[in-house]
């Protein structure tokens, strides 16, 4: 009997026999119908840090790609307590429930700096749509990557899109100055506050305010909707203080309760009415081009690092080096540029080694 894979030679043989990888077309195909297993696998794929499984990402990704790209893309931050995850359990449930639309979260959970684990506990938080047929929930460890999200968060949008997802909701582990990642990758940016936790003047001052297109002030329930609805009026006062976004829109303040779901739907016209706005101008696909440059940016950053670490020149000082810096016999700025240099050595001076040419 012949093998799956007749050629065992071929690249789709090698990949069938690498820990248990399948071809590159069978996740494709499995992410195409639909299928949550194989794409949950790929997303695994993708992530990994493996340079063996580096290739067989690319192939997933060229696949997939013309089928990705229709869906809303929503990312969400906001302060700790301010419920994110269960305003996104109560917003997922709309969707999926009332709009019967297909919706993915993808929840990025910091990493430690210390011991680069994650709890991974926001599914834990969105208990009712994790057991929807129609959602799909993501959780990623940050792993220390700077701006709020994971560092294969792009690629695993486009994958959950081409599997026929709507709706699309990116998760960030907070709110602060780095949340320029997850604006750059979204359509629509959106920030949840609380009333009378000491954070209104705080969240003003902040430079994301300048990026949001929505913001929402959680918890208005009870004893607290007066004081979300007095936090309304001041974070609203304060986006005038900004300059009129080119892209014609102007961002909105509502409320909402997570828990009695009231005013969750009309966050969610809002942020139809946004992307209606900005088809009607143009400004949606001018987003979306600079989301694709952005995207080109982030690789060519993360290959140059991957390349500067497998450099067999700077591996074989690193370690000394590190060693160096950390008892303080060598400045972090030398230490930086000799081992910048040992990686580019036009960079210091010295004119690049010319390769040795057969024919001379």
């Amino acid at each position: 009997m012949q093998p799956e894979a007749s050629n065992p030679g071929s690249t789709v043989g090698r990949q069938r026999t690498r820990k248990g990888r399948l071809p590159a077309q069978d996740y494709v195909e499995g992410i195409l119908a639909g299928d949550r297993v194989i794409l949950a696998r790929a997303i695994t794929v993708i992530e990994s840090d493996l340079s063996a499984d580096a290739d067989l990402a690319q192939e997933i990704l060229e696949g997939v790609l013309p089928h990705a790209g229709n869906a809303r893309r929503v990312g969400i931050t906001g302060v700790p307590g301010a419920g994110k995850s269960t305003f996104i359990d109560t917003l997922g449930m709309h969707l999926v429930r009332e709009r019967e639309e297909k919706t993915a979260v993808l929840s990025i959970d910091p990493s430690s700096p210390i011991s680069g684990g994650s709890i991974l506990g926001d599914k834990t938080r969105m208990e009712r749509l994790s057991q929807e047929e129609m959602a799909f929930i993501r959780p990623s460890p940050s792993r220390c990557h700077l701006g709020g999200v994971a560092r294969r968060t792009r690629e695993t949008m486009l994958l959950c899109e081409a599997a026929g997802f709507r709706n699309m909701i990116v998760e960030t582990v907070g709110v602060g100055q780095s949340e320029t990642a997850v604006r750059s990758m979204t359509d629509f940016f959106l920030l949840i506050m609380v009333a009378g936790a000491g954070d209104e003047l705080q969240g003003i001052k902040r430079g994301i305010m300048e990026m949001v297109d929505g913001i929402v002030i959680n918890k208005a329930d009870g004893d607290n909707k007066p004081k979300a609805e007095r936090a309304r009026v001041e974070y609203s006062n304060a986006l005038h203080l900004f300059p009129a976004s080119p892209d014609g829109w102007s961002p909105c303040v509502l409320t909402c309760s997570s828990l009695t779901g009231e005013g969750v739907t009309d966050v969610w016209e809002m942020i139809l009415e946004h992307r209606a706005t900005l088809k009607a101008n143009g400004a949606f696909h001018e987003r979306r081009r600079r989301q694709s440059l952005d995207w080109m940016r982030e690789l060519i950053q993360v290959g140059l690092e991957d390349l500067f670490q497998q450099d067999p020149r700077v591996s074989a000082r690193l370690s000394r080096v590190v060693e160096e810096v950390r008892r303080g016999h060598v400045s972090s700025f030398t230490a930086a540029r000799d081992l910048l240099a040992l990686f580019h050595p036009a960079r210091d001076g010295n004119p690049p080694a010319r390769p040795s040419n057969p024919k001379e």
